[in-house]
């Protein structure tokens, strides 16, 4: 499977066995920018679904063919500021990256933060703290035991905001325990910290 993310919000999906032909089109479920696309894997690692991402800091998850669609296919907000005393800032998702072995995912943005989420608990796994710049780029290595993501400028604020004496890093994190997912019993707490999150 291959997934395109075109101008107008537009996906055209393809299908890559044998001869490669377009499967569908669909208009996103996002009503910004795409800026990253990713495909993710069932349990027999077969291509099911994607996840995309856009400037507005949120992430749709979207399966090729839902069991119920109005339940599997769904939306969640990241890359925010909490907002709680002014004005809430809202960071690109500059890319999604899914863990080979537990399916979980690893979302980076123009904020500088890294986040692993659950998504068939819905929930959020980790957030990282701020860098001084966007983290603008991620993958895991084949077995998922070490999550790298990139540090520099992506250009989300115009070259007015490029700082030539602030280095590019590339980081490597131990990534074999945070990206389990969480057991289905959820605290009353994780319930209380989702619901705030939609």
């Amino acid at each position: 499977m291959a997934v395109v993310a075109t101008a107008e919000r537009g996906l055209v999906i393809y299908q890559l066995e044998n001869q490669p032909s377009e499967y569908k089109r669909i208009d996103s479920p996002l009503k910004h920018q795409h800026r990253c696309v990713t495909i993710f894997l069932d349990k027999q690692s077969k291509p099911t679904g994607f996840a995309l991402g856009s400037i507005e800091g949120r992430v749709a998850i979207q399966y090729i063919q839902p069991a119920n669609p109005t339940k599997d296919n769904f939306t969640f907000k990241c890359h925010r500021s909490n907002g709680q005393t002014g004005p809430q800032d809202i960071y690109a998702v500059n890319q999604i990256a899914f863990h080979p072995v537990h399916g979980t995912l690893a979302t980076v943005g123009s904020d500088g933060r890294f986040s692993f989420w659950d998504k068939d608990a819905r929930t959020k796994l980790k957030t990282s703290d701020v860098l001084d710049q966007p983290i603008t780029a991620c993958s895991f290595n084949h077995n998922g035991n070490i999550f790298a993501y990139s540090s520099s400028y992506d250009w989300s604020k115009g070259h007015e905001y490029y700082n030539p004496q602030k280095k590019n890093y590339i980081f490597l994190r131990n990534a074999s325990e945070e990206l389990k997912p969480r057991s289905k019993k959820r605290t009353q707490e994780e319930i209380i910290c989702r619901i705030l999150e939609l």
